[in-house]
C-alpha cells in the first residue's frame, strides 16, 4: 500500500531517529552480541534498578495504589498529586512555579512534537531556531511542515591537542520569523552543557524578541542530573523546560515533564488529550513515590551521576590509548553519556565509516544525522561519530579497538 499524504511523507518514509531506534532495537532485542555504542538507551545500573523495584513492590502491595496506577485515566495535564509534589520539589530548588506550570506527557519526544507544532509551522513561516547544530536528531521530523527549523553553524573552539567545544555564533544569530528557540543541555549528541553566560544571553535574546527559550534537559538538572560541570539553569518566566524519566533508568515508562508558563501548559493539556487521551500512569506513580520518600535526589546524586562519571573517565582514556597517532578531537563532555568524536582528516564520509564498523559488528551513530536543515554542505558534518559509553567497559574497549583498525585501514 502506498501512502500519499504529506503526513506519510513526513513520518512514514524513514527518518534519522527511525534508523537510530532500529539499530537500538536490534542490539538490545535481536542480536545482543553486537558491540553497541549507538542509541540513547541508559545503562543498566543495579543500584538504581533495586531502588525502583522496591518502590514498585510497595505500590503493588497497596490495592488503592495499584488501582490508581493501572485502572484509571489521568486528567489532561497528568496526575494532580504528582504535579503538586513536583511543584514543591521545584520550589525547594528556588523555581517560582506551581502545579499550574507543570504538565506530564508520554515521554519528552511527544512533548516536543506538541511544543514545536504549537509554536511554528511552515505555512505562516514561523520557525524554531536551533542556535547550533549538531543537535538532537529526534527534533528533525517532529514538525508537520518543511522549513520549520532554522539551524546555525556553530563556532568551534579547539582545546589542547585533542579536545574541542561548540559555541553559539551570536554575531550571526538572527531572529526574524523565529517564534521559539530550542537547545538541549547537556546536548545530545555532543555532551555540551550551556554555560551561565550562554544561557543568559540566549534567554535575553528570547525575551527581547518575545519568544520562549525551550531547554531540553532530558539528561540534565534537576533529574537525572548527568551534569559533570557547567551551569544548572533555573526555570523562569518565558522558559520551557522539558525533563524526562528515561535517562534516570526508566525509558520504558515513557514519561516527560514540561515546566512552562500557564498558557503553554493549558495548550499542552488540550493537545495531549486529543493525541493520547491521557498520559500513562506507571512513570508518574513511580516518580511520586520517589519524591514522597525523598529518594529522587539520592538516586541521581549517589548512583546515576557517579556511575556515568566513572564510565566517562574510562571511555576518554580508552579513546586516548587506542586512537593515539590518529588525528582526532573529542568534544568537551560535560554531561549526558556520549562522546562526540571528530575525525578532521577522515577521507571518507562518516556514513561509510559507520557501515564499515557495522559490518564488523560495531554499532555507532553516524554524526551526519545531527547536522540537519543546513542550507550548505559542511565537511565537518561528515567527520563525526557519536559514541555512547553506557556499554560495559570491555564492550566499549573492543569497539574502539575495531574503530582504530578501520581508521588505519581507511588512511592506508
Amino acid at each position: 500500500m502506498t501512502f500519499k499524504t504529506s503526513f506519510a511523507r513526513q513520518l512514514a518514509d524513514g527518518a534519522g531517529i527511525v534508523d537510530l531506534m532500529s539499530d537500538l532495537g536490534e542490539a538490545l532485542n535481536v542480536n545482543p552480541d553486537l558491540l553497541f555504542l549507538g542509541g540513547g538507551n541508559p545503562a543498566r545500573i543495579d543500584a538504581v534498578e533495586a531502588i525502583l523495584a522496591s518502590h514498585l513492590h510497595a505500590i503493588a502491595e497497596d490495592a488503592d495504589a495499584i488501582h490508581q496506577m493501572l485502572g484509571v485515566y489521568q486528567s489532561p495535564l497528568g496526575s494532580e498529586r504528582l504535579r503538586a509534589a513536583l511543584a514543591a520539589y521545584f520550589q525547594s530548588l528556588g523555581w517560582p512555579v506551581t502545579e499550574a506550570n507543570i504538565a506530564l506527557t508520554n515521554g519528552s519526544q511527544s512533548a516536543f512534537f506538541m511544543l514545536f507544532n504549537l509554536f511554528a509551522d511552515g505555512v505562516d513561516q514561523r520557525q524554531i531556531l536551533l542556535p547550533w547544530v549538531p543537535e538532537y536528531l529526534g527534533y528533525q521530523d517532529q514538525v508537520l511542515h518543511p522549513g520549520v527549523f532554522r539551524t546555525m553553524r556553530p563556532v568551534i573552539r579547539c582545546e589542547g591537542d585533542n579536545r574541542f567545544e561548540y559555541g553559539c555564533d551570536f554575531d550571526a544569530l538572527e531572529l526574524s520569523g523565529v517564534t521559539a528557540m530550542c537547545v538541549s543541555s547537556p546536548a545530545n549528541p555532543s555532551g555540551k552543557v550551556l554555560s551561565t553566560e550562554e544561557y543568559q544571553r540566549l534567554g535575553a535574546l528570547a525575551d527581547a524578541a518575545g519568544i520562549p527559550l525551550i531547554l531540553d534537559a532530558a539528561y540534565g538538572a534537576p533529574f537525572p542530573g548527568i551534569v559533570f560541570s557547567g551551569t544548572r539553569p533555573a526555570w523562569q518566566t518565558n522558559r520551557i523546560f522539558v525533563l524526562s524519566l528515561s535517562k534516570l533508568g526508566l525509558p520504558g515508562a515513557r514519561t516527560g515533564v514540561v515546566v512552562a508558563d500557564e498558557a503553554v501548559i493549558e495548550a499542552l493539556g488540550s493537545v495531549n488529550t486529543v493525541m493520547s487521551l491521557a498520559s500513562g500512569n506507571l512513570g508518574p506513580t513511580l516518580l511520586l513515590s520517589l519524591l514522597q520518600a525523598g529518594t529522587l535526589d539520592i538516586l541521581c546524586e549517589q548512583h546515576v551521576l557517579p556511575f556515568y562519571a566513572s564510565r566517562r573517565r574510562f571511555a576518554l582514556d580508552c579513546l586516548a590509548r587506542h586512537l593515539e597517532g590518529i588525528p582526532h578531537r573529542v568534544h568537551r563532555a560535560d554531561g549526558a553519556f556520549f562522546l562526540w568524536l571528530w575525525l578532521p582528516e577522515l577521507s571518507v564520509p562518516s556514513r561509510v565509516l559507520y557501515e564499515r564498523l557495522k559490518a564488523r559488528n560495531v554499532l555507532v551513530m553516524d554524526g551526519a544525522h545531527f547536522f540537519f536543515d543546513q542550507a550548505e554542505s559542511w565537511s565537518h558534518a561528515q567527520q563525526c561519530l557519536r559514541l555512547t559509553y553506557c556499554a560495559e567497559p570491555q564492550v566499549f574497549e573492543r569497539a574502539i579497538e575495531i574503530l582504530a583498525q578501520e581508521l588505519h585501514a581507511i588512511s592506508d
